[in-house]
């Protein structure tokens, strides 16, 4: 079982926007969401911050359909819609 504190705070990221994004769907979504989520959500996590900002406010699309899936799911938290 993954420490819900531990994952806060490996979403404090290089910038304001990501910190946003993944905090705000870990305490709203993560507990209820289904295990390929929440293992799409660990595997964001390890991406670099360059990476994660093209996916979760950016032009472009992850190829993996899982993490495209979560990526969809996470924007629809935020105001921002590309």
């Amino acid at each position: 079982m993954i420490n819900l504190s531990q994952l806060e705070w490996r979403c404090r990221r290089g910038t304001k926007e990501l910190d946003i994004l993944l905090q705000t769907w870990l305490r709203q979504k993560y507990e209820s969401s289904t295990e390929v989520e929440q293992q799409a959500f660990l595997t964001l996590l390890e991406w670099p911050d360059d990476q994660l900002i093209h996916y979760l406010i950016g032009s472009e699309e992850p190829n993996q359909p899982y993490i495209k899936a979560l990526v969809g799911k996470i924007r629809s938290l935020s105001l921002y819609r590309p």
